[in-house]
């Protein structure tokens, strides 16, 4: 039996993406120098960056996104429970284990000093992502996802999308069981009359 309930864990997550919004929408700097990211910024050698400085239309954007994507998340489970037990969230959480997981493997092996030991590994100097370019060339949409930030939000979803699709599959089993057994009671019930 689970120590927290997949709809209490869902329901922090959702409160976690509103209030990142709030933040990346007024002050993406506290976010960018939380302990948790300087800790695994350093320990998975991630560059720092400095585009969360100050609000920007990039900030702004994802904070939208991520207040969307809160409350759509928080309206599914106002949902009956089998919907959203079973039906939705049983599809949603694997893929979203998927896709962060990708993410954050793309993040850390994409980063200059992916699998480098050595006195380079710690302690990023603070630099422009495109300084990580040979010879000056042009930035790429990736180049912009290659920082400590980016790292531990996707880093911190997949973990917390696994617990849910760990959560989710013990709670579902319990639901199916439950179903079960009042099924079965209630067409027992019915033959024992005639």
């Amino acid at each position: 039996m689970a120590l927290i309930s997949v709809k209490t864990i869902i329901t922090s997550l959702c409160l976690f993406h509103i209030t990142l919004a709030y933040f990346f929408y007024t002050n993406p700097n506290a976010i960018a120098d939380q302990a948790l990211v300087y800790v695994l910024g350093e320990s998975m050698g991630m560059p720092l960056t400095s585009s969360f400085a100050t609000p920007s239309g990039a900030s702004s954007f994802l904070a939208v996104t991520l207040l969307v994507i809160g409350f759509s998340d928080l309206l599914t489970l106002s949902m009956p429970e089998e919907i959203w037990l079973i039906h939705y969230w049983g599809s949603q959480a694997p893929l979203r284990i998927t896709l962060f997981a990708g993410i954050s493997l793309f993040a850390y092996f994409t980063t200059p000093s992916a699998g480098r030991s050595g006195p380079t590994r710690m302690s990023h100097p603070l630099a422009p992502p495109n300084a990580f370019l040979p010879g000056g060339a042009a930035m790429t949409g990736g180049d912009g996802l290659r920082n400590r930030v980016f790292f531990t939000f996707a880093f911190l979803e997949f973990l917390s999308w696994f617990w849910v699709w760990v959560t989710l599959k013990e709670e579902a089993g319990r639901f199916i069981a439950r179903k079960t057994r009042r099924g079965s009671s209630g067409s027992n019930g019915a033959v024992g009359r005639f």
